[in-house]
């Protein structure tokens, strides 16, 4: 059954990893409703946090994402920088503390420049 209700998912801390990742990006391809997720500091790894990530950039539907202590470094950050800066209904990440690296950090920046109310943390 697909959730109808479900809005706000938080599995922070909850030792998910890539397994359960992945479970949740395939969720997510049929989920409408869910606008806000938080996947952070679960031992995922780039791959697993940007699985999430392409998912969601073809359904742009969240508002809010946690991909905290997630593995995401430089390469990452810049896909994650493409995503963000094509949604229009995102309005806060959670990026802290990967280790985007000075360019990731430049593009994540970069991406929500001029976009008033958003909220970044990294």
């Amino acid at each position: 059954a697909v959730n109808g209700v479900l809005t706000n998912l938080v599995l922070m801390s909850n030792n998910i990893g890539d397994e359960g990742a992945a479970a949740l990006a395939s969720a997510l391809r049929v989920n409408g409703v869910l606008t806000s997720l938080d996947v952070g500091f679960n031992d995922l790894t780039e791959e697993a946090a940007l699985g999430i990530v392409r998912v969601e950039r073809q359904r742009n539907k969240l508002t809010s994402l946690g991909l905290g202590d997630c593995g995401i470094g430089p390469t990452g950050a810049a896909e994650i920088a493409e995503y963000v800066s094509g949604s229009a209904v995102l309005k806060n990440i959670d990026l802290s503390p990967n280790n985007l690296g000075d360019e990731g950090r430049k593009a994540i920046h970069d991406a929500v420049s001029g976009r008033e109310g958003f909220e970044l943390v990294i």
